[in-house]
């Protein structure tokens, strides 16, 4: 199936955001059709749902008219399914039996059937602020229907799963936990990050879901040091994304979430070993969900008074079981005092200018038709139509989303913190061309401020590195107390991404406003020489295996200078006429250090791997900005197996046939030329016997070892091309190795013994 990348845009000089595209567009109604074979295909389901677990009943699935079979389709969450209803929410795997089967580069579906929201405005409204300030799912409408009769509209909502971490943080395979417990308890803490289950990380099973193959240790490490060591907590959370979280909530009083009863969110460790919360399960936002432990609302909170509640409910109050992940954090005055920050842009960006109101109002009129056609909604169309701005009254009391939230953006106009922010502005950097290495200067105008911070970065991989900046006259400044600050990035490097945050004793503003999750940027292009081509091998049949196991192409880039080196806006191609094929992530070389790239097409798998691979027969590479900034290039030719094309002198000599030397200084390798041994093994795999044909210019040895390394035949062989053939019954089943040496290099071959 074809996979479509995602496109970036730069929002001024912020950081990239992920543009909704393909099946996510907001602006399309999807068609989902389901066929079952199965004419009590419901009860199956149900029958499913009630034994619990992950298996799915097999479906075929059409989507915008793709079709798709061996489908796995089960329900989908807990509270929003029953048996005695007729529209239950669905979770379809495209991937269920045929493997990478996906549709535009999704494998897994997820659809709600929006219940708890007569709107049908909630979910995907939130999701969409939600994405202006964190890493968040994707979100649409869709048509289901069944064996082709309208089952009715749901939403569309992009899972969070492997292919999401890809997406937003590089990697996929690092300990990542769904915060959901077992069983809900209504009278207990849940997945509160608290540490009174103990010191055993399997005492925390019950109330959290290992999506990983590793993690809980480092889930305890995580509750361990929120609880017991808060000063320590930014070395393994992600504080900025957290008060983020919990602004989102409570600005939109989506109280389903760890606010409430401390579920419905994610945590991923990211590859600077930091865990970032994810938000997830939206439905219920904009005042839907009214029960929550902290103590003033402990039986739940009327319309009323959620158009006030107290975003540091949790602070200001009693939790009724403990809060963590607020209360530790937000004793801490500058984190409360951005928290408010962030809590105050929300608002501004989508309420007080009544953004929220004219997408809403999108959204209604986008949707109209579909939910007058959908028989199998909770509510009535009437009710769809009014509660945009008016209470529906079912088994409880769904607020208008207007009616609720206008008067809470006036309540949060003036909540303490949100007013007497310091002003920055008229941000520049000098010098204006700097190079790498280069010591570069931020200024900004800041009035009404205490203390002011600059964080700065090279790449998105990186971490913030925060440092005051001054008004002292000693930092690039001006004059001392004029109102111009100065702070200094050392030794930078072509791509700088940074914010400035100024606060007072009462209140803190950052720029950009979406800070730390954009950024301003300032980025120059890298010379010949500055980052280089090193080494290729385009014939891995057993020199190194990727994270996968899989014995693939690979490229060597190489950092010659003496600073780090950004690879964003690079790209790499084996096409003359398309060099933006393949576009490298963003992300640093340190100072004469190696980056491997897997040329593989497997986007799929840890690791960074390119969307081509590289012929054997020979072709071409290039590394560019676009087609007028090709800053390396190299012609490979034929290569035999486990041969490395590399430079030497390493980082700047001519390339030439070498023994490889994978994510090192090619100043050790062989020259292939000089010994030009060729050899190959078969068969392979083997049951009796295999012969080794060999072509080699010195006389040598040969060696037979096992997967521990024992040798377990070890004879001298002449030069020349010669055939051998080992004796290989007496092996036991499994994989072996034959080393041929001469006396200025080696070759290995692996083996399997059937």
């Amino acid at each position: 199936m074809f996979r479509y990348r995602i496109l970036f845009s730069l929002v001024l000089i912020s950081k990239t955001l992920f543009a909704q595209t393909g099946f996510y567009n907001i602006d399309s109604i999807r068609e989902i059709r389901v066929y079952f074979n199965e004419p009590n295909w419901d009860h199956l389901l149900d029958s499913l749902y009630i034994e619990g677990g992950e298996n799915r009943l097999l479906c075929s699935v059409s989507i915008d008219g793709a079709n798709y079979d061996s489908v796995g389709i089960r329900y989908k969450g807990f509270s929003s399914v029953s048996v005695n209803r007729i529209k239950n929410p669905f979770n379809i795997k495209l991937d269920y039996i045929i493997n990478d089967q996906n549709h535009r580069g999704h494998n897994k579906i997820k659809l709600s059937n929006v219940i708890q929201d007569p709107s049908f405005l909630r979910e995907v409204l939130s999701y969409e602020i939600g994405r202006k300030y964190m890493p968040c799912s994707e979100a649409n409408f869709a048509n289901i229907y069944i064996n082709d009769t309208l089952w009715g509209l749901y939403t569309n909502v992009e899972a969070v799963n492997k292919d999401f971490l890809s997406k937003h943080y590089s990697s996929r395979e690092n300990p990542f936990i769904k915060c959901n417990p077992e069983h809900l308890n209504l009278n207990g803490e849940n997945s509160n990050l608290g540490d009174s289950p103990g010191t055993d990380s399997s005492s925390y099973y019950p109330y959290y879901d290992l999506k990983s193959d590793y993690g809980w240790s480092d889930l305890y490490s995580l509750i361990d040091t929120l609880n017991n060591f808060p000063d320590s907590i930014e070395n393994i959370l992600n504080v900025d994304r957290t008060l983020w979280m919990h602004a989102l909530n409570y600005a939109l009083v989506n109280i389903d979430s760890y606010i409430g009863y401390a579920q419905n969110y994610y945590l991923y460790k990211d590859n600077n070993g930091r865990f970032n919360p994810i938000l997830w399960d939206l439905n219920m936002s904009f005042g839907s969900f009214r029960f929550t432990d902290a103590s003033l609302f402990y039986n739940g909170f009327n319309i009323n008074e959620a158009k006030t509640i107290d975003p540091l409910s949790h602070v200001n109050s009693v939790s009724v079981y403990p809060r963590p992940l607020i209360r530790n954090l937000l004793t801490n005055d500058q984190y409360k005092r951005m928290y408010i920050a962030h809590l105050r842009t929300i608002m501004e960006e989508n309420f007080t200018n009544q953004d929220y109101y004219n997408r809403a109002f999108y959204f209604q009129a986008l949707t109209n038709i579909h939910v007058l056609n959908d028989t199998n909604k909770f509510y009535s169309w009437a009710d769809f139509l009014n509660n945009l701005n008016n209470t529906v009254t079912d088994l409880i009391d769904y607020p208008g989303i207007t009616e609720l939230m206008n008067p809470r953006d006036s309540f949060l106009a003036n909540y303490p913190g949100v007013l007497g922010a310091p002003i920055i502005d008229s941000i520049n950097y000098s010098p204006q061309n700097f190079t790498l290495g280069d010591t570069v200067w931020i200024n900004a105008n800041i009035s009404g401020a205490s203390t002011v911070l600059l964080a700065s970065r090279f790449a998105s991989n990186e971490r913030f590195v925060k440092k005051d900046m001054y008004d002292d006259g000693l930092h690039n400044d001006g004059v001392a107390n004029d109102g111009i600050y100065g702070g200094m990035i050392l030794n930078s490097s072509n791509n700088i991404q940074y914010y400035i945050y100024a606060e007072n004793d009462s209140s803190g503003r950052f720029s950009p406003k979406r800070a730390a999750y954009e950024y301003h940027l300032i980025q120059n292009q890298l010379g010949n020489g500055d980052v280089v081509i090193n080494e290729v091998m385009s014939n891995n049949e057993t020199t190194v295996a990727d994270q996968s196991g899989d014995y693939d192409d690979w490229i060597e880039l190489y950092n010659p200078t003496f600073s780090d080196v950004s690879m964003a806006g690079l790209y790499l191609s084996d096409d003359s006429s398309n060099l933006k094929k393949w576009p490298l992530p963003d992300q640093t070389i340190a100072s004469n250090n190696y980056l491997i790239i897997w040329a593989d097409k497997d986007s799929d798998q840890n690791g960074i791997h390119a969307n081509f691979k590289i012929s054997a027969a020979g072709e071409a590479l290039f590394l560019s900005y676009d087609s007028l900034s090709i800053i390396d290039s190299v012609k490979i030719p034929e290569l035999a197996a486990d041969i490395g094309f590399a430079r030497l002198p390493n980082g700047y000599g001519p390339f030439a046939k070498h023994t490889p030397s994978f994510n090192a200084n090619n100043d050790f390798a062989e020259n292939y030329e000089l010994f030009n041994i060729k050899f190959k093994c078969y068969p392979n795999p083997s049951k009796n016997k295999i012969r080794v044909q060999y072509e080699m210019n010195t006389s040598g040895s040969l060696k037979l070892l096992n997967i521990e390394g024992k040798t377990l035949i070890d004879q001298k062989i002449p030069l020349g091309n010669q055939t051998i053939e080992i004796d290989t019954h007496k092996l036991k089943k499994g994989i072996y190795f034959i080393n041929l040496y001469s006396n200025t290099a080696s070759l290995t071959k692996k083996i399997i013994k059937l």
